[in-house]
């Protein structure tokens, strides 16, 4: 009856290993992919961070970056604890998924409360960085993020193209007597912002707030589902090193 109950022990805790193992793979996959979707943001989706008042979706972004750091060092931690069979690693591995946990639960959460805020953050904010600060010295990052956000959005000023009577460029001799910088023009050529005509520049309902709310909300939505899919996901990774770290219990006494 001793052996029996001793191999079906055995049996059990090499399935919850295997099974422990199964898993690392999978979410060593998902720490690459977490940490893609922050480099992803960082890097190619950051031009206009300039043009927001917060840092949360900045913030939101590296959150991700360091969880898929964390995430990947801990699979692979995971695979040792699992077949040498160390319950201080398991220890170590069970803590390490929580903390990763809570940064994923942390990134959603940020992403879904910035979410709610950025309308009135935008209209706040947006149209007074867009008068004040374009072609304005030390703020040269705005001034590209804003020609940028007009010429891929294909849009004019922040609600309407009249905003940029208020611009202190425009009202200044640097403008050369420009009403919109040339970046509002449907076709860009030196001087073209000197007319503001709905044939020469876009005119869109709205104007650049709408186009950019849009464009923050559709990534404020990618990023709060990855933090809280992978952190669903570290549950049930969480119950089978549990599983694992009693079995191992039991077979040593």
């Amino acid at each position: 009856m001793g052996e029996f109950k001793e191999k079906k022990a055995t049996c059990g805790t090499v399935c919850l290993k295997y099974l422990l193992f199964t898993y690392n793979c999978c979410f060593w996959l998902a720490g690459l992919a977490v940490m893609a979707v922050g480099i992803w943001t960082l890097a190619l989706k950051s031009d206009y961070i300039s043009l927001l008042a917060s840092s949360t979706y900045l913030a939101t972004a590296y959150i991700l970056v360091v969880a898929g750091v964390v995430v990947m060092v801990t699979g692979v931690l995971g695979c040792c604890a699992t077949f040498k069979e160390r319950r201080n690693l398991l220890r170590l591995y069970f803590v390490l998924l929580l903390l990763i946990f809570l940064l994923e639960i942390i990134a959603g959460i940020l992403a879904y409360v910035y979410y709610q805020q950025l309308n009135t953050e935008l209209k706040e904010n947006l149209k007074d960085t867009m008068t004040k600060r374009y072609h304005q010295p030390g703020h040269e990052g705005v001034t590209s993020a804003v020609d940028k956000l007009q010429q891929e959005f294909h849009c004019c000023g922040s609600n309407s193209s009249q905003d940029w009577r208020e611009s202190e460029w425009i009202r200044s001799g640097e403008a050369g007597g420009r009403v919109v910088p040339d970046s509002c023009c449907k076709t860009i050529v030196p001087g073209c912002g000197l007319r503001d005509h709905a044939s020469n520049i876009y005119k869109v309902e709205g104007g650049c707030i709408t186009k950019l709310e849009t464009f923050i909300q559709e990534h404020l939505r990618v990023i709060g589902a990855v933090g809280i899919g992978i952190a669903c996901v570290q549950v049930f990774g969480m119950i089978f090193t549990c599983c694992l770290y009693r079995s191992l219990k039991l077979e040593h006494y």
